[in-house]
Formats: structure tokens, sequence, C-alpha cells
């Protein structure tokens, strides 16, 4: 149960982010078919959405299969249960009570063919964690029946839904409190030079700047800032990015639930749930942003399917599915508008054997599917043989997921990709040589139909899972159209973007990966040692896949002409594994551990500005706690940020000072926005919990971050 993010130090021993393996024998009759049965169900609710319902692992490690036979065979039910109580559910571990960690570790049991007994699972009889015969092919039963409550119930058995993995029927649910009256229609020129009072797209700009140019609130007087309103979310990872139009904020929560608020009062107007039949839904799941067009709002969910809502009262226009999640399919970024397509891509790319990742291109009005773009080199591509000897089935990566970004001009929409599957070269019987197209690379599409312009490469053959997947932000310097990416190694790519040329890279903070970057060419030579790791083989690297760089994105600040960056100051080592082909699992193929960058002074947090025409730094915040939110720079000369330590702050763009700061509840997470309403400013900060939490707890146990809080503050000036 443990998303690709996550690791754990337990009684100062590492806890592998490798698989969690079920073998070795176990005697009948150690937990109940009714445990199980109920540990079925949590695993769906708490689990599934990074393990799968088949438990074949997609984000997070498999927990069912041969493969994973090996290394917990002599340990007992009381270890896994101090190992899942300490880090999960993600976000919110330690959660579940004790009796619920045992029923799932009881359905992992009885997937991994432990044969139930009369006796429920208990934390005074601990018992050996192993299989008894071969492990079945997925959860039991699931085939032609189900086990549940004891007893087989056929394939046809709406209980069957219930309990297995497959698709099961939706309810969409629209509570409407006060329908939306005179939403004035979000037009393609309205998206593009959106008025200063909305927030129309995840960057609030298609060009991805995270800038707006309200400006009443402003260095002089940042310090009055006062709570407006807050408004309570769902549980879960909460890392949403809120629009804004006509003075109205749509809300995205964890498990597909979606609000529309009075921006001024924050009163509820309309509210959608989307949630299985059984009313379960992960709370897990985090989905990163929405879109906004003519009157309509878009919604990717967890499970593969692409939405479409009223936004003026909230009621569900059309839903389609992309693909089937049981593949291990999801989404966590939502889609945007690129010239009137609904364009996102898919995640959930990890395991062998599926269809490889993808971007699809949709109609607004019925949600047809116009176009799909592969993001593995398919057989017959020019770039095949870019996977060496791997065979199509064998290719996994390249998942898309962050939003992108849209050039009405060049009439082109940018995203960034993630690494191949498993990380590790060695793990995916590959080199560093060779590149993986189009992984960890900027891709360039007609979002018309799909057809790729271009494609920029930032790592080929990358080995540490630091995935150049993250925001795209546009910006035009004279007559140069320039793209700015920004991965986990934390290189600053400067890119042509009407061409994909390489123009320019810049090292944001200290790294040991790469020996060099050419600058003529912006190719990457690793370090020797990562280059030719083998299987079993320990390397380390700054940053570590935590990400000098990660999803808090970047923003532009037009007064400095300047990219303010969230950095993180953190380093691992990995050791690369064995898969195994026969079970399909590409995972994540390493174990890994962690430590404080060298020269940090015990610095996690650092927030930097670059001068966009010359790549220089301006000037640079660091302190002891990570930032977890995106930046937003304002009008007012102001960027804002959140932290780990609970902590939204006000910098001066010009210098890096701080000039405000206030706690709240929680860890500030998400995205900020700010926005006009009944001709006022208001500045809104997402906080709660995510999958950054762990580094937190990993890296600076001293800051507490409580597992709830989720919630949206909003804050004001004083009248007068």
């Amino acid at each position: 149960m443990s998303p690709r993010v996550y690791g754990a130090l337990v009684g100062g021993a590492l806890m592998a982010l490798g698989f969690i393996v079920l073998s070795a024998q176990q005697a009948p009759g150690s937990f109940s078919a009714l445990q199980a049965s109920s540990g079925r169900a949590a695993y769906e609710q708490n689990c599934a959405a990074c393990h799968l319902s088949d438990l074949k692992g997609s984000v997070g490690p498999a927990l069912m299969g041969t493969s994973f036979l090996n290394a917990w065979g002599d340990r007992t039910s009381n270890e896994l249960l101090a190992l899942i109580r300490a880090t999960m559910p993600p976000g919110a571990d330690g959660s579940l009570s004790d009796q619920e960690y045992l029923e799932i570790i009881a359905y992992i049991l009885q997937v991994n063919a432990h044969p139930p007994g009369t006796r429920p699972l208990r934390v005074d009889s601990p018992v050996r964690i192993g299989a008894a015969t071969s492990p079945s092919q997925g959860p039991a039963g699931v085939g032609s029946s189900t086990l549940v409550d004891g007893r087989n119930v056929a394939a046809d058995d709406p209980a069957r839904m219930l309990f297995s993995g497959e698709s099961m029927p939706t309810t969409a649910d629209a509570v409407v409190t006060r329908a939306i009256s005179g939403l004035t229609p979000v037009t393609d020129a309205l998206l593009r030079r959106p008025p200063p009072e909305d927030w129309l797209s995840w960057r609030r700009t298609l060009d991805g700047h995270g800038y707006s140019p309200l400006n009443q609130i402003t260095r002089a007087n940042v310090n009055r800032l006062r709570l407006a309103w807050v408004w309570a979310v769902t549980d879960g990872a909460n890392q949403g990015a809120p629009l804004v139009h006509d003075g109205i904020v749509y809300l995205v929560n964890g498990g597909n639930v979606v609000q529309a608020l009075d921006g001024k009062t924050g009163d509820l107007m309309w509210e959608f749930r989307r949630r299985p039949t059984t009313g379960r839904a992960s709370t897990t799941s985090q989905i990163r942003n929405m879109a906004i067009y003519k009157d309509r709002l878009f919604l990717a969910t967890p499970d593969a399917s692409l939405v479409a809502l009223d936004a003026r009262n909230g009621k569900l226009v059309w839903e389609i599915q992309k693909i089937d999640p049981r593949k291990g399919y999801s989404h966590s970024a939502g889609p945007i508008i690129a010239g009137g397509v609904v364009v996102s891509g898919i995640g959930g790319c990890s395991r062998f054997g599926k269809d490889g990742c993808f971007v699809t291109g949709h109609d607004p009005d019925t949600g047809r599917e116009l176009w799909r773009t592969s993001t593995i080199a398919l057989p017959g591509d020019p770039n095949d043989a870019s996977w060496g000897k791997v065979p199509f089935g064998l290719r996994s990566g390249g998942g898309t997921w962050i939003a992108g970004s849209y050039d009405a001009d060049l009439n082109l929409f940018y995203i960034g990709t993630s690494q191949a599957k498993p990380w590790v070269p060695a793990s995916r019987g590959m080199t560093v040589f060779d590149a993986a197209l189009y992984t960890n690379s900027t891709l360039a599409l007609n979002p018309q139909s799909g057809k790729m312009v271009w494609y920029f490469q930032h790592v080929p053959g990358e080995a540490l899972d630091l995935d150049s997947v993250f925001e795209r932000v546009l910006i035009d310097v004279g007559d140069q159209k320039l793209l700015f990416a920004i991965g986990k190694d934390a290189i600053l790519w400067k890119i042509d973007r009407r061409t994909g040329r390489f123009l320019a890279a810049k090292e944001t903070m200290f790294q040991n990966i790469f020996d060099s970057v050419d600058p003529v060419t912006g190719r990457v030579r690793y370090r020797a040692d990562i280059a030719e790791a083998k299987i079993d083989e320990w390397i380390s690297s700054c940053p570590g896949f935590y990400g000098g760089h990660n999803w808090p994105a970047t923003a532009y600040s037009t007064e400095t002409n300047a990219l303010i960056i969230p950095l993180h100051q953190s380093c691992f080592e990995m050791k690369g594994r064995k898969v195994d082909l026969v079970d399909g699992g590409g995972g994540i193929g390493g174990d890994v551990r962690f430590f404080e960058m060298p020269g940090s002074d015990g610095n996690l947090g650092k927030l930097s500005a670059f001068d966009v025409r010359t790549m220089e730094q301006l000037w640079t915040h660091e302190q002891r706690a990570m930032f977890n939110a995106a930046a937003l720079t304002t009008g007012g000369g102001l960027v804002f940020v959140g932290d780990a330590d609970r902590f939204v702050k006000a910098l001066d763009t010009k210098t890096g000072k701080v000039l405000w700061q206030m706690r709240l509840g929680s860890a500030v997470y998400g995205f900020p926005i700010t926005y006009g309403a009944g001709g006022k400013q208001y500045l809104a900060i997402p906080t709660g919990t995510g999958l950054l939490r762990p580094a937190t707890r990993l890296l600076s146990p001293e800051i507490y971050s409580p597992t709830g809080g989720n919630a949206l503050y909003v804050f004001e000036l004083p009248d007068g």
C-alpha cells in the first residue's frame, strides 16, 4: 500500500520502497473469511488507487505474485502491520484502526492463497506471512467467481462487482443549493486573456505562468491580510487547483467531489459527487486540476474516466471511459482546453502488457474521442529502435501526471512525460544509451489532430525516477518564443517552442547525477557508476526521487522577468532489482533510502528566482520545511507559497524577503490562487495532505504534519 514516492524509516531501519513480498508457509485458519471480506472493502477504499484492485500494483508496488515471494517469508503479520500503520494510507497514515489494518492484511493473505479459517487475525497472535500454494492471478476467485463472506459468488452476481476490480456502475449526485444564473460562457478568447478577477486554468492562463495581475494586495499592505472564510474539503490527498469564474470558486476534492462556492462568502452553490454504487470511493487519489469551457467543467477521474458537468448546477452532462482502469490506468492531472479541444493525458503506466500511455483529445460537447497519441514509441514508429531490444509489451512508463500548456498563436499543446519503467535501466533490460522515446520528454502536439509536431527528450534512458513531467511555462522574450521546463533533477531547460530546439540549461541546485550537460545540444552524460549500474548495486544521487523540483509548480513574475521555483534539497540511494516479466509488474524497479543534501545546512526547502533571459539566479530563500505548494505571483509584487510546517508566506518578488506569513491548520498543499469578487481581491490557499508528506516525516521528523486538515483558506484585506 505504498505509492511511488513513499519510503519510511521505522525503528531506525530502512523500510525500502521496493515490493511488499508475501512468502513462506502459513498455517490454515489464521484469519476468517468475514475478516478477509471486510479487508477487501477496506482495501478498495484505501489502497486500490495505488495498488489496483487486482493487487498487481501501479503507482504503488504489487501485493501479490511470484516475484514478491522472497522478502517477507519469515516475518510476521505484526511486522507488516507496523509498516502499513506507519505509512498508509498515503497522506493519512495511522488513520485506520488496528482492526481495519488487520482486515486488509487478512485480505492480502487470502489473495496470496492462504485458506481462511474460523479465527480472525489478531495483534496478540501474529502469524508468519507466506503463501501455502501458488498465489492466485488476482483477488481470490476473480475470474468465474469471487469469495464473499465465505461463499462463492457467480460472475454475474452484483456482490461480485462490489468486491472485484471490475468497473461498477456509478451514480452521479448533484446537490444544488443555488443554481448560478447569468454565467458568462468561457470562450477561447476568454481562456487566452482572462479577466484579472478570474482564474480559468490550473495556472490561470494557458501559458502556465501562475501569475495574476491583481494588485490590491501589495508589498505595503500584505501584512494586514485576515481570514475571510474557510471551507472544509473531503479527506485524503489534497493537491487541487481551484478555478474561479464570475466570482464563483470551483473546487475539486478527493473522491470525485466537485463544489461551487460563492467567492465572497464561501457559501455552497452546488456539489457534485461521483461514486460507485456501493457508496465507496477512494480518498487516497488526488486530482490536481479541472478545466472550464463554455458553460461546462471537465474532470478527469482516478478511474480513467472523463466527465463534463454543467458549471451552473453541477449536473452531469456526459461521461466517457478513456480506458479500462483494471489495467492500472488512472488520472491525477486533469485536462486543459487547447484550441477548442479537451486535451488530457493518462497515468498508471507502470505495468507490462498494456496499451502504453497516451494523450487524448475530446470533443467538449459530446465527449467523443477525436485522437489518441501514444507517449511510447510503437512498432513502426521511426523511434521504435530507441527502446533497444525491449518488445512493445514490456515497454512501460511515459505517463503524463501533470497538465500541459497551450500556445494559441502557434496552435501547439505542450506536455511533459514521465520516465520509462522500471526506474533502473538494468531492471528493464536497457542501458542509459537506450533513449526509450517518448519518455522524459516535452511533446508538442497539434490539439485538433494529436499529431506530434516535435519532441525534446530531456534525459534519455532516465535511471533514477527523476522524471521531467512537470509544468511547461511559455514566455515571450522579444521575438523569442520560449518554453521552460524543470524536472526532478532540478535542471531548468530553455527550449524554442516553435521547433523544440535546445537553447540553454541551468543547474538550479547541487547535482551529482550528470558529469556534464552539453551547452550546444543539451545532451546529458550520466556519472559513470550510474550509467553502469547493475542489479542489486547501490548508487546515490543528489537530488533524490522526491525531486529537486516536484509538482509544486513554478510561477513567472512579469515585473522581474523571473521564474520563481519551489525546490527540495534532498538526496537518495537506490538499488535496482530484477523484475518479474510474467506477473507484469512494470513497477518501480528499485529499493531506496534518503538523506539531506550536502551543503544544505539542513534546509530542505528552497525557493529561487531565475532571470528568463540570462538563466542566472536573482535570489534564493532557504528554510528547514519543504515547500509543498505551487508558487503564485501577483501584480502586487508578491510571490505566495506554502510549506510542510503549515505556513503560507508572501515574499517580495524582487528580493525574496519574507513580508508576511501565517500558520494554518495543516500543511499548505496544492495550488494557491488569487481572484476578485465584488471589487475585492482574495487569496485562496489549499491545505491538507499529499504524496510529499512522507518526505517531511522521513527527512524532518521534528516537523509535525497532521493527517487531516483538508481545507481552503481564503484571505482578504480589511475594508477601507
